[in-house]
């Protein structure tokens, strides 16, 4: 996969394909409900991105987010959190079917199929990376005001900024 920048958007190699990636994600997932080797051995690489309970993190996934997309695969809640691998949002909204699963730890009461709360998309592995530690991204200067690194953020997804991505980019290649 190689960067290059061009109109303002990084573009990438991938699959024998040019796609632009408008923008960049990052996402939070426990390696011990959805690992980046779950993201692997999935058909097709790819997984429906379900359980997001929080109203911010859900209107990011309704609002903002498109197929294409670049996402940092984080591992949180694990004794070693940090980016675990390069995805992109594959598939469009749909609502998520956990939220009516009353066996789901993500069951909600209220909401109803007819006027679904919560909402899930599709991700694809675009590469398993090595480990970029939270403490490693905690000393770099380029992401001192990335979202994931802020007290108090408990978002599962938060926006990354373009100089952001790159910054990660790099520090995956050190």
């Amino acid at each position: 996969m190689r960067p290059t920048g061009r109109g303002g958007h990084l573009r990438f190699l991938h699959a024998d394909r040019w796609h632009a990636m408008t923008q960049f994600w990052l996402m939070k997932s426990e390696p011990s409900e959805v690992s980046i080797d779950d993201l692997a051995a999935a058909p097709g690489q790819t997984l429906p991105w379900t359980g997001v309970r929080n109203y911010q993190a859900r209107n990011f996934m309704r609002d903002e987010m498109q197929v294409g997309d670049g996402v940092l695969f984080y591992h949180s809640s694990c004794p070693e959190p940090g980016v675990a691998g390069l995805a992109e949002v594959a598939g469009g909204l749909a609502p998520d079917s956990t939220q009516f699963d009353r066996d789901s730890p993500y069951f909600d009461a209220k909401s109803r199929p007819e006027a679904p709360r919560w909402l899930q998309l599709d991700v694809r592995l675009v590469r398993k990376t090595r480990l970029l530690r939270l403490s490693e991204m905690r000393v770099a200067p380029t992401l001192a005001t990335m979202r994931v690194l802020q007290r108090g953020n408990r978002l599962s997804i938060t926006p990354v900024t373009e100089a952001e991505w790159r910054a990660v980019q790099s520090l995956l290649r050190a």
